[in-house]
């Protein structure tokens, strides 16, 4: 059982200047994604586990592979992030399954060194919606300078019997990040690293 994959799409934005000054470095964010047919359309389906099993290996290697090559490598990658799209014929569900695995997601961790889960989203939209994939430290979930967001859009997807499935990469934090980390945070207020809300 194989993925039914439609496109794949490639987008890229290089930031030189932020707030009116030249970064010291450029930032890079890059986003793959796979549209392809989802496997579950227009029905209820109780069980996804077998097209997950099958179809998540696939897309994380693919999509990965991808990815790191734009990217020159994925020691570059910083900070990182993935999407489930579904169209308007399918559930959310169908678009959370394919990427909340570790058979998809592992991939792209081994590839980049992660130790953080994926930052994520997932919808249900129609062709040409805004694809928004929050991003995170690859390696510290609370590291307020790599919080990002990278959007982009493909004009004739998701159709109603389609998914996209994305992934998405900076190669650093956000030019002249000044708003502070959590550890601070926490610090100033008295509580402990282990338990920040102070529960």
């Amino acid at each position: 059982m194989q993925p039914d994959i439609r496109k794949i799409v490639s987008y890229r934005e290089d930031t030189l200047i932020e707030g009116h000054k030249p970064a010291d470095t450029p930032l890079e964010m890059i986003a793959v994604a796979a549209v392809l047919t989802n496997p579950w359309t227009a029905r209820f389906v109780g069980g996804l586990g077998p097209e997950i099993r099958a179809f998540g290996p696939v897309l994380g290697a693919l999509l990965t592979d991808r990815i790191t090559r734009i990217a020159g490598g994925g020691a570059r990658i910083e900070v990182f992030g993935k999407a489930g799209v579904v169209g308007l014929e399918g559930e959310v569900e169908h678009a959370s399954g394919l990427i909340h695995t570790l058979r998809f997601g592992n991939h792209f961790r081994a590839a980049v060194g992660a130790k953080s889960y994926l930052a994520f989203a997932n919808i249900r939209a129609a062709a040409n919606t805004a694809i928004q994939i929050p991003l995170m430290d690859k390696n510290d979930a609370g590291r307020r300078s790599h919080y990002h967001t990278i959007q982009f859009a493909i004009a004739d997807a998701p159709r109603a019997h389609e998914i996209v499935v994305a992934l998405g990469a900076a190669t650093g934090g956000r030019p002249h990040h000044r708003i502070g980390d959590r550890c601070q945070d926490i610090k100033e207020l008295g509580h402990d690293l282990d338990n920040p809300v102070a529960v």
